[in-house]
Protein backbone atom coordinates (compact mmCIF):
# COMPACT_ATOMS: atom_id res chain seq x y z
CA UNK A 1 0.00 0.00 0.00
CA UNK A 2 2.14 3.10 0.96
CA UNK A 3 5.99 3.11 -0.27
CA UNK A 4 8.41 4.99 1.11
CA UNK A 5 9.74 7.73 -1.71
CA UNK A 6 11.93 10.60 -1.80
CA UNK A 7 10.13 14.09 -1.67
CA UNK A 8 10.43 15.09 -5.16
CA UNK A 9 8.24 12.51 -6.50
CA UNK A 10 5.50 12.53 -4.49
CA UNK A 11 5.15 16.16 -4.57
CA UNK A 12 5.20 15.36 -8.26
CA UNK A 13 2.29 12.95 -7.99
CA UNK A 14 0.43 15.37 -5.67
CA UNK A 15 0.67 17.71 -8.37
CA UNK A 16 -0.59 15.84 -10.93
CA UNK A 17 -3.62 14.74 -8.81
CA UNK A 18 -4.18 18.31 -7.80
CA UNK A 19 -3.65 20.12 -10.92
CA UNK A 20 -7.13 21.43 -11.06
CA UNK A 21 -7.40 22.09 -7.73
CA UNK A 22 -5.25 25.33 -5.96
CA UNK A 23 -6.40 24.87 -2.53
CA UNK A 24 -5.57 20.87 -2.76
CA UNK A 25 -1.76 21.60 -4.34
CA UNK A 26 -1.33 24.17 -1.58
CA UNK A 27 -2.50 22.03 0.82
CA UNK A 28 -0.38 18.51 -0.46
CA UNK A 29 2.70 20.77 -0.90
CA UNK A 30 2.92 22.20 2.80
CA UNK A 31 2.03 18.67 4.02
CA UNK A 32 4.69 16.95 2.02
CA UNK A 33 7.38 19.89 3.03
CA UNK A 34 6.00 19.57 6.75
CA UNK A 35 5.80 15.66 6.50
CA UNK A 36 9.37 15.23 5.51
CA UNK A 37 11.28 17.85 7.59
CA UNK A 38 9.30 16.16 10.87
CA UNK A 39 10.76 12.74 9.72
CA UNK A 40 9.83 9.68 12.38
CA UNK A 41 9.85 9.97 16.46
CA UNK A 42 10.06 13.53 17.52
CA UNK A 43 10.80 15.95 15.16
CA UNK A 44 14.20 18.27 15.22
CA UNK A 45 14.05 21.16 16.91
CA UNK A 46 15.15 23.30 13.65
CA UNK A 47 12.01 21.68 11.91
CA UNK A 48 9.36 23.79 14.41
CA UNK A 49 9.14 26.68 13.03
CA UNK A 50 8.25 24.87 9.49
CA UNK A 51 5.83 22.82 10.95
CA UNK A 52 4.44 25.90 12.70
CA UNK A 53 4.34 27.99 9.42
CA UNK A 54 2.73 24.80 8.15
CA UNK A 55 -0.08 24.45 11.09
CA UNK A 56 -0.35 28.24 10.49
CA UNK A 57 -1.63 28.13 6.97
CA UNK A 58 -3.25 24.84 6.32
CA UNK A 59 -5.06 24.46 9.94
CA UNK A 60 -5.98 27.88 11.46
CA UNK A 61 -6.18 29.69 7.89
CA UNK A 62 -7.32 27.16 5.29
CA UNK A 63 -9.41 25.30 8.09
CA UNK A 64 -7.60 21.78 7.21
CA UNK A 65 -6.64 19.51 9.65
CA UNK A 66 -3.97 16.93 8.50
CA UNK A 67 -0.94 16.25 11.26
CA UNK A 68 2.60 16.28 9.87
CA UNK A 69 2.81 12.34 11.15
CA UNK A 70 -0.29 11.49 9.01
CA UNK A 71 1.08 8.59 6.47
CA UNK A 72 0.12 9.14 2.83
CA UNK A 73 1.19 7.94 -0.19
CA UNK A 74 1.96 9.26 -3.01
CA UNK A 75 -1.13 11.13 -5.33
CA UNK A 76 -2.67 12.61 -2.78
CA UNK A 77 -5.87 14.92 -4.23
CA UNK A 78 -7.81 17.32 -1.84
CA UNK A 79 -10.87 18.78 -3.24
CA UNK A 80 -12.10 22.09 -0.79
CA UNK A 81 -11.01 20.53 1.77
CA UNK A 82 -12.23 23.05 3.98
CA UNK A 83 -13.47 20.89 7.10
CA UNK A 84 -11.10 17.83 6.72
CA UNK A 85 -9.86 16.50 9.89
CA UNK A 86 -7.40 13.18 9.76
CA UNK A 87 -5.80 11.90 13.39
CA UNK A 88 -2.45 11.76 13.27
CA UNK A 89 -1.77 7.84 13.09
CA UNK A 90 -4.49 7.30 10.27
CA UNK A 91 -2.22 6.18 7.00
CA UNK A 92 -3.71 6.91 3.76
CA UNK A 93 -2.26 4.60 0.47
CA UNK A 94 -1.81 6.27 -2.96
CA UNK A 95 -4.07 8.03 -5.24
CA UNK A 96 -6.26 8.93 -2.14
CA UNK A 97 -8.91 11.48 -3.00
CA UNK A 98 -10.42 13.47 0.00
CA UNK A 99 -13.54 16.05 0.11
CA UNK A 100 -14.32 18.58 2.13
CA UNK A 101 -16.17 18.22 5.93
CA UNK A 102 -14.42 14.57 6.20
CA UNK A 103 -13.31 13.27 9.44
CA UNK A 104 -11.08 10.23 9.71
CA UNK A 105 -10.57 9.55 13.05
CA UNK A 106 -10.05 7.22 16.33
CA UNK A 107 -13.18 5.95 18.71
CA UNK A 108 -11.51 7.24 21.77
CA UNK A 109 -8.58 6.43 24.28
CA UNK A 110 -9.01 2.70 24.56
CA UNK A 111 -8.28 -0.61 22.41
CA UNK A 112 -10.27 0.49 19.77
CA UNK A 113 -8.43 3.66 19.92
CA UNK A 114 -6.18 3.31 16.42
CA UNK A 115 -6.55 5.13 13.60
CA UNK A 116 -8.10 3.89 9.56
CA UNK A 117 -6.23 2.58 7.44
CA UNK A 118 -7.20 3.61 3.81
CA UNK A 119 -5.97 1.68 0.92
CA UNK A 120 -5.13 3.13 -2.67
CA UNK A 121 -7.04 4.37 -4.74
CA UNK A 122 -10.18 5.00 -2.63
CA UNK A 123 -12.08 7.73 -2.85
CA UNK A 124 -13.83 9.61 0.24
CA UNK A 125 -17.06 11.72 -0.33
CA UNK A 126 -18.10 14.68 1.11
CA UNK A 127 -19.03 14.89 4.66
CA UNK A 128 -17.98 11.03 5.47
CA UNK A 129 -16.95 10.07 8.73
CA UNK A 130 -14.38 6.67 9.11
CA UNK A 131 -14.05 5.91 12.77
CA UNK A 132 -12.14 3.62 14.48
CA UNK A 133 -9.13 0.38 13.53
CA UNK A 134 -10.43 -0.38 10.30
CA UNK A 135 -9.36 -1.02 6.81
CA UNK A 136 -10.45 0.30 4.00
CA UNK A 137 -9.58 -1.68 0.62
CA UNK A 138 -8.11 -0.62 -2.80
CA UNK A 139 -10.64 1.02 -4.87
CA UNK A 140 -13.43 1.93 -2.03
CA UNK A 141 -15.65 4.31 -2.48
CA UNK A 142 -16.90 6.28 0.35
CA UNK A 143 -20.33 8.22 -0.33
CA UNK A 144 -20.90 11.48 0.63
CA UNK A 145 -22.03 11.69 4.24
CA UNK A 146 -21.70 7.94 5.11
CA UNK A 147 -20.21 6.83 8.52
CA UNK A 148 -17.93 4.02 8.44
CA UNK A 149 -17.44 1.83 11.92
CA UNK A 150 -16.25 -1.22 9.79
CA UNK A 151 -14.24 -2.64 7.54
CA UNK A 152 -14.63 -1.82 4.27
CA UNK A 153 -13.70 -4.22 1.57
CA UNK A 154 -11.54 -3.70 -2.25
CA UNK A 155 -13.52 -2.08 -4.39
CA UNK A 156 -16.82 -1.65 -2.55
CA UNK A 157 -18.87 1.28 -2.63
CA UNK A 158 -20.29 2.46 0.70
CA UNK A 159 -23.62 4.87 1.63
CA UNK A 160 -25.42 5.56 4.48
CA UNK A 161 -25.51 6.12 8.39
CA UNK A 162 -24.48 3.78 9.26
CA UNK A 163 -22.48 3.03 6.21
CA UNK A 164 -23.60 -0.29 4.36
CA UNK A 165 -22.45 -1.86 1.21
CA UNK A 166 -24.16 -0.61 -1.92
CA UNK A 167 -22.10 -2.30 -4.38
CA UNK A 168 -18.50 -4.26 -4.39
CA UNK A 169 -16.95 -5.03 -7.24
CA UNK A 170 -13.13 -6.51 -7.41
CA UNK A 171 -10.57 -3.26 -8.06
CA UNK A 172 -8.54 -5.13 -10.49
CA UNK A 173 -11.19 -5.14 -13.13
CA UNK A 174 -11.37 -1.61 -12.67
Amino acid sequence: MMRSSPLLPVLRADWAANKANPKGLVVTTAFRIAHHVRGTGRPPVWSLPIIVLYRLLVDWILGIEIPPSVQAGPGLCIWHGTGLVLHKDVQLGCNVTLRHGVTIGTLGEDELSAAPVLGDSVSVGAGAIILGPYQIGDAAIIGAGAVVVTDVPAGATVVGNPGRILASKDPSEQ
